[in-house]
């Protein structure tokens, strides 16, 4: 899937505007629906709406929250979680999507913690970034080397691991690379 910036359009509030070079990505993950809410977060949908396109890492859960997230207008792009069973003949396990130049790798589970941009990497030969989910925990990663990251937005509605926010990202994407920003949710 190839996505390019199709037209300048204005940044959601308390967002910083931008080139009209750059593409905007909203992350999000893990939001279990309906277990963990019935949709998605009022606070939340302005940057989902005025993104360029929309990633979810699995966990989603539901058929009517997909169809929800396909409303907003943004192109939506989802993997199956593990929690997915309703959606299994829906979504892919992994996704590759060309976003502005850059090769961005999705999938739900990334394994454990340690040697995780290792594996990922090789999950996903000539990517630049790798985005998943599956801990609820945010973590964002980048090797030193080559600027290979992976990214993991943290959980919308469902904390987990005393971790005591709900969080969500945002992938700034132009010629120069790939920016994610992570934020939590009402700030």
């Amino acid at each position: 899937m190839t996505t390019d910036r199709p037209s300048s359009s204005p940044a959601p509030d308390g967002a910083p505007a931008r080139d009209p070079a750059t593409l905007r990505v909203a992350i999000i993950s893990d939001t279990h629906f309906p277990r963990r809410g019935r949709s998605l977060p009022d606070d939340v949908l302005p940057r989902l709406r005025n993104a360029d396109a929309v990633v979810h890492a699995g966990d989603l859960c539901d058929l009517q929250a997909l169809d929800e997230l396909r409303t907003l207008g943004p192109p939506v792009h989802v993997v199956l979680g593990n929690n997915d069973r309703p959606l299994r003949q829906l979504l892919p396990e992994t996704l590759t999507l060309e976003l502005g130049g850059h090769r961005i790798g999705v999938v739900h589970d990334g394994g454990d913690r340690r040697g995780r941009l290792r594996r990922l990497r090789r999950w996903f030969p000539g990517h630049d970034a790798v985005i998943f989910g599956h801990s609820h925990v945010p973590e964002h990663e980048i090797d030193p080397a080559d600027g290979f990251q992976v990214f993991n937005p943290g959980s919308l509605t469902d904390r987990r691991h005393r971790w005591p926010v709900h969080t969500f990202g945002e992938a700034l994407i132009d010629a120069d690379g790939i920016r994610f920003a992570l934020f939590e949710r009402g700030a």
